[in-house]
């Protein structure tokens, strides 16, 4: 039997058994769902001993458990891939939103949905397909590859311990290359792939001036407001020419190349249509000489995400200020180390404090490392074979402008990353109603059929 048939032939135990996933409410960020986030990571195990697995192991963390398989190919001198992909689910507020059950996942006509369909059980799941239908038109019984699987229950509360897990079982871990199914193609009919996703770090400015508030009519123009002081190291955080402004925070920005920028350009990319999903945004903006999916994608930024002090609530309150505040965020590209952003802001803020006020920085955490997938690389031309061969059309490339734990996966194993998936912008990830195409799904699976096959002669 041919792939497309198989697949076909599986398709409706294929959607039976999705469902019973998808029926675990396995909200991370929710203690009370703990449990819930460990019956789907034992579930998930059950599924993959029944696919053939030889071995499945649940990983206890610091917090909610990972599921780790692994199937060794045949040759012992095949290259090993590893797939990573998260069990954990978001939180379903508003419920009232919703139009069904959350958690009782329904078909829509060509549509899966549920939470977790999309983001990311439903990508994780067509590997399972993908791989029996691969070995069943080859008539093996084993992969071409080592195949790993390793899908963790935080991702949706940050991951927090998955680094930790990485390096202490880093050695059951070792592959050629990384395989991340919890993204998005472009568009139904303009299959892609993502090729790099940004990083993040983020700090508060406290501009303090006097002890106490003080009265405007007294001391207004007189003595430093700090909500002025402010203002005008936040209206400094940019040049003329939207660039940031932190000494030394482009040195070590991994530029765009021609070939990328070409191959951004060929995306039937739609700005007004953009900017309404962006809220009916009025215009695009950002850095000059760069268009708005390379801003997006691969261009590193500066945004205020608050400001706040003195007198907010009803009715007038003529102060001066004791303080003021904001909350600042950076979205770093590869070759950027948050560390290193924090040391950048630490020392602008430092050089921008005016006369008269203490400016303290606080800093919440580390940080995430942006990540990139050269689009010329043996792996990410494998995948792109493999895709190509299931949707039968060209496979352009995209970026993401979130970020993930892969950049974790990249440095601490050691292996390029690859990007495949089969998730759309409009299937409303995070949002009520989320949902997923089933026939992008099937074709998932299809294209992981041909994967294993690419990768083990791409990487020998």
């Amino acid at each position: 039997m041919d792939v497309v048939g198989y697949i076909e032939g599986q398709r409706e135990a294929f959607l039976a058994e999705l469902k019973e996933w998808l029926a675990i409410p396995s909200i991370s960020g929710d203690p009370a769902h703990a449990g819930d986030v460990r019956r789907s990571a034992e579930w998930l195990a059950a599924h993959l001993r029944r696919t053939g697995f030889p071995t499945v192991e649940v990983w206890e963390t610091g917090g909610l458990p990972a599921v780790f398989a692994e199937w060794p190919a045949a040759d012992p001198g095949a290259p090993a891939a590893l797939v990573y992909g998260h069990h954990d689910v978001q939180p379903v507020d508003p419920r009232e939103a919703w139009e069904t059950d959350p958690f009782e996942p329904v078909e829509r006509g060509d549509r899966l949905v549920g939470r977790g369909s999309s983001d990311d059980k439903g990508q994780v799941f067509f590997h399972t397909l993908g791989l029996r239908a691969g070995m069943a038109a080859a008539g093996a019984d084993a992969p071409p590859v080592t195949l790993k699987l390793l899908v963790e229950g935080e991702e949706e509360s940050g991951s927090i311990h998955f680094a930790e897990l990485l390096r202490e079982r880093r050695d059951r871990l070792a592959c050629d290359v990384v395989v991340i199914s919890d993204t998005t193609m472009w568009a139904a009919d303009v299959p892609s792939m993502c090729t790099g996703m940004r990083g993040l770090t983020e700090a508060e400015l406290t501009v303090r001036g006097p002890d106490t508030d003080l009265h405007s009519g007294s001391f207004g123009g007189a003595v430093p407001n700090p909500l002025h002081a402010l203002a005008g190291m936040i209206a400094a955080l940019h040049d003329e020419h939207g660039r940031v402004t932190l000494p030394g925070f482009y040195d070590d920005v991994v530029e765009l190349t021609d070939e990328e920028r070409a191959l951004f350009a060929k995306l039937p990319f739609d700005e007004d249509a953009w900017l309404r999903t962006a809220g009916n945004s009025r215009a695009a903006a950002g850095e000059a000489g760069f268009t708005t999916l390379e801003r997006v994608w691969a261009r590193p930024t500066a945004e205020v995400n608050g400001m706040w002090g003195g007198h907010t609530g009803p009715g007038g309150k003529t102060i001066v200020p004791r303080e003021a505040h904001a909350k600042v965020s950076f979205r770093l590209v590869a070759g950027q180390d948050p560390v290193r952003v924090q040391e950048q802001f630490r020392a602008w803020a430092a050089a921008h404090t005016p006369p008269g006020v203490e400016v303290e920085v606080t800093i919440p955490g580390g940080g995430v490392r942006a990540c990139a997938s050269p689009i010329g690389s043996p792996a990410v031309r494998a995948a792109r074979a493999a895709m190509e061969k299931a949707f039968g059309r060209e496979v352009l490339f995209t970026r993401e402008g979130g970020s993930g734990p892969e950049a974790d996966l990249a440095e601490i194993l050691g292996a390029p990353l690859v990007f495949l998936a089969v998730g759309l912008n409009d299937d409303r990830i995070h949002a009520p109603n989320e949902k997923v195409e089933i026939p992008l799904l099937l074709k998932g699976a299809e294209a992981v059929a041909h994967l294993w096959d690419e990768l083990a002669t791409a990487l020998r």
